[in-house]
């Protein structure tokens, strides 16, 4: 027996499922090359436009020529280096808790948290809308996995009556795809009703959300009781790479101790580290960027309900237009880059069947006239869209 590829990716094809890589040429920004053509992107996660920030630049470059450009093993061997300690320091004065532990990616960081805290014996409980990594990290760990209705705190309360061990709620800040906050408040009442932890990857909302850009957690005046395991990730707001675990002193000893990808994989660059400490300073001080975002935000919001587009229910810079259909979904993101505008089209199986949408993401780097060109260029493409066939 052998393995039908070509059959699988024909499928895929057929079904409007089919992925390829738009090829990056220049740095990310507002305006970018993509695949020889200059085109004003609305699909990254650089929430802050710190990614290719002259100061964040020369903190890497300088970085790289004191440190070098690899980290050379992992942080248990020999790979731990000061502007790794640095950072971690850094980000946990940030997020006001006693220690911050790197990891290499975000991914990384969910798989190891989630599976040093839970196995054989004990219960994790999921928003359902939770992102992949997080939910591959509830079905590695060993312990009973199930997931609760989307922002449902009485799903959640019913799961919660039926576990068994250790117990683990664990959800996004911001859900990547959809946009909307979650209910941190609902969750942490049932589960310190339950005598469980809680677990937030706040990747998308450290930097945007929050009177300091201290994300959900600080939004919503939450605590290290409320949320003993609090994730970021570096390659959004912060425009740099990485991840981050930040927690008390025993949380943090225990992840050294039993987070095996953080065990087993090499340290991040060390120059890396350094331009991330830059970007975590202007984050901090440059409070003018999150004022910006949100202006764009409600100018976005203004401009699209007026065209007729469906939006989903943020208040973030992930702005998804709900359309339903793949196909149609992929002809409305061809007729904007038609135009010189880039959106990625969301389909299944990253969403939900039927429920295919262009993700619009906005920057603090972008500016209310590229969102009007933006919403411009959608008012056209939308009105000569095909309607769907039932």
């Amino acid at each position: 027996m052998s393995f039908d590829l070509a059959a699988r990716l024909a499928e895929r094809r057929a079904a409007d499922l089919y992925r390829q890589r738009p090829l990056l040429g220049s740095p990310q920004g507002p305006l970018v090359e993509v695949d020889g053509r200059q085109l004003l992107a609305f699909c990254s996660n650089d929430y802050l436009g710190l990614a290719n920030h002259p100061q964040v630049v020369e903190a890497w470059r300088t970085g790289a020529k004191r440190w070098g450009v690899g980290g050379g093993a992992s942080h248990l061997v020999i790979g731990h280096s000061t502007p790794h300690h640095e950072l971690e320091e850094a980000l946990a004065d940030f997020t006001g808790r006693p220690r911050a532990l790197l990891f290499s990616t975000g991914y990384m960081a969910n798989l190891g948290a989630v599976t040093a805290l839970v196995g054989k014996g004990d219960t994790v409980l999921e928003d359902r809308l939770n992102h992949a990594s997080l939910l591959d990290a509830g079905l590695l760990s060993g312990a009973r996995f199930s997931r609760y209705l989307h922002n449902d705190p009485a799903s959640l309360a019913t799961r919660l009556a039926k576990a068994e061990g250790n117990t683990l709620v664990v959800c996004d800040g911001v859900f990547s795809m959809d946009g909307d906050v979650a209910d941190l408040r609902g969750v942490c009442a049932e589960a310190r009703r339950h005598d469980a932890w809680v677990m937030v990857d706040d990747a998308h909302g450290f930097g945007t959300l929050g009177a300091t850009g201290g994300g959900v957690v600080e939004q919503l005046g939450l605590g290290m009781d409320d949320v003993p395991v609090l994730v970021g990730t570096l390659g959004k707001a912060f425009g740099t790479a990485g991840a981050f675990v930040a927690g008390s002193e025993e949380l943090i000893d225990t992840l050294v101790q039993f987070a095996r990808p953080y065990i087993y994989t090499t340290s991040q660059p060390p120059a890396l580290a350094c331009a991330t400490l830059k970007s975590l300073e202007l984050l901090r001080s440059e409070h003018w960027r999150r004022e910006h975002l949100a202006a764009l935000i409600n100018r976005f919001r203004e401009g699209a309900a007026s065209i007729g587009l469906q939006l989903m229910a943020s208040d973030t810079a992930i702005q998804p237009i709900l359309i339903g259909d793949s196909a149609r979904a992929m002809a409305l993101s061809q007729a904007l880059r038609e135009r010189g505008i880039l959106v990625t089209a969301i389909r299944p199986p990253t969403v939900a069947a039927g429920t295919a949408r262009l993700r619009v993401t906005l920057s603090a780097a972008h500016e209310l006239a590229q969102v009007d060109r933006l919403l411009d260029a959608l008012a056209q493409c939308w009105a000569q869209l095909p309607a769907e066939s039932f």
